[in-house]
């Protein structure tokens, strides 16, 4: 017999979106108590199988984090004029605009969403990889290039496959701008890495130098 999280995961592949009550409803029925419903979503999320966001209707949906349903899942608009704050440029903010933004060219990605250890986003198109690490905004501009520097870092340790691509993802600010501007033309011709700037609405830009 498939267990309780299995058993979330196929219900929430055939409807996304499902509240923790209305998923006990069709697993347990309507009298049966949602905390452990409630338990194994948070571990599923934790995890990186689901993502839990926020519906129209102000109640937290569950959707499958490495199907077409991501896209599904109600995000948060920045509009005109608003302040781009770290909410809106958190680094899970960007690993699902980057996977949209994959998606749409053809990439199926793997994501460690939240503190999950390993590549951020992992891409396959065919035969071809795509390995990208993410940082989010940081609170501090000192925060902002240890972040830039460790990403870097993080990135040229991953690099063990001649035939991948290999790119670094950020929020697209000023800082981070100036910070990819400096780094030497020669790097990143040796390195081939390239940088994926991410704009709060979800707008992604790769630059190769």
């Amino acid at each position: 017999m498939a267990s309780l999280p299995e058993r979330i995961l196929a219900l929430l592949h055939r409807a996304p979106g499902l509240t923790d009550r209305q998923i006990t409803n069709e697993l347990s029925g309507h009298s049966a108590p949602q905390q452990p419903v409630n338990i194994a979503a948070r571990s599923l999320a934790q995890r990186g199988r689901i993502v839990r966001a926020k519906r129209d209707d102000g109640l937290i949906g569950n959707y499958l984090a490495t199907s077409s349903s991501v896209s599904e899942a109600p995000q948060k608009r920045q509009k005109p004029g608003d302040p781009m704050t770290r909410e809106s440029l958190s680094e899970d903010t960007l690993k699902r605009a980057l996977w949209r933004w994959l998606s749409t060219e053809g990439w199926s990605s793997e994501i460690a969403w939240g503190r999950k250890h390993g590549v951020d986003i992992l891409a396959q198109r065919g035969a071809a990889t795509w390995i990208i690490e993410v940082k989010g905004h940081g609170s501090l501009s000192p925060m902002r290039v240890n972040y830039f520097l460790g990403i870097l870092g993080e990135t040229l340790q991953r690099m063990n496959d001649p035939a991948a691509k290999y790119s670094i993802a950020l929020p697209d600010v000023p800082q981070f701008r100036g910070l990819w501007e400096r780094l030497p033309r020669l790097a990143k011709e040796r390195t081939q890495i390239t940088m994926l700037f991410v704009t709060a609405d979800g707008i992604v830009t790769e630059l190769p130098e």
